[in-house]
């Protein structure tokens, strides 16, 4: 039985929307969100801490083989992100500056457990390891700059990407400030009070020589000392039961 032409066009739509239900990733409503701000370090310059998303992977399509990844984006580039459809594809840090995003920090559901015993602080601190390569996939390389920044979470399984949560807010890294000049009026009075240390230093140098000049000449002009042409006295005595030997030539 042939298809009409008000039937065909139906069908077709039917078809597209299963085949686009069957190919889209599921979306899980949690945000990403920063660690505590009373955790020490929580921005550096290449780093930032994140909370562990607890409990938001408990779904029917998720299974406990299925990895977990943190996908880091520049602001601007995270609406252009695609999700990798193989694991072999999975960008990596080095390619952060062309791609504006690169997935790391890979785990599974078995390590965000929703009832985690204790008051233990579970976080994910991103861009903490100095010694992996930028090339190598899942690093956690140092954040190339101070952003800003936007991540989200990646559910992948063997056969391509399962599900994906929202988009954090920016994030922006800590910055060196440089060192500002001091301002006019405040330069001028800094000015004067070295230059007035100055000049009484050297007023103390100038004293503290001129009583070591006098000290030695008071000292060096009263003693007398003796000359090597001056003729010096001393008294003769001989010594007892000493008997002077006769003169030569004596009877």
């Amino acid at each position: 039985m042939g298809l009409s032409g008000g039937q065909s066009p139906l069908l077709m739509w039917l078809l597209l929307s299963c085949l686009q239900l069957g190919t889209s990733l599921e979306r899980i409503g949690y945000v990403p969100q920063l660690s505590s701000a009373t955790l020490a370090g929580r921005l550096t310059q290449s780093t930032l801490t994140l909370e562990q998303p607890r409990g938001q992977f408990s779904h029917l399509n998720i299974s406990d083989f299925d990895a977990i990844w943190l996908v880091v984006a520049h602001s601007n580039a995270s609406q252009n992100f695609t999700a990798p459809q193989r694991v072999e594809d999975t960008p990596v840090p080095a390619s952060f500056s062309q791609r504006g995003y690169y997935l790391t920090l890979m785990a599974n559901r078995a390590l965000y457990p929703g009832d985690w015993p204790g008051k233990q602080l579970r976080v994910l601190r991103v861009g903490n390891d100095t010694r992996c390569s930028p090339r190598t996939r899942g690093c956690n390389h140092p954040l190339p700059g101070p952003g800003p920044y936007r991540m989200k979470f990646l559910v992948m399984s063997d056969k391509g990407p399962v599900a994906e949560t929202e988009w954090s807010s920016e994030t922006r890294l800590q910055q060196a400030e440089a060192l500002q000049a001091v301002p006019g009026p405040q330069s001028a009075g800094t000015v004067v009070i070295i230059a007035i240390l100055s000049v009484l230093l050297a007023v103390f140098l100038t004293a503290l020589l001129t009583l070591l000049i006098y000290t030695c000449y008071d000292t060096c002009g009263s003693t007398p000392i003796s000359g090597p042409g001056e003729v010096v006295c001393g008294r003769r005595y001989d010594t007892h039961h000493v008997c002077s030997p006769p003169a030569a030539g004596g009877s």
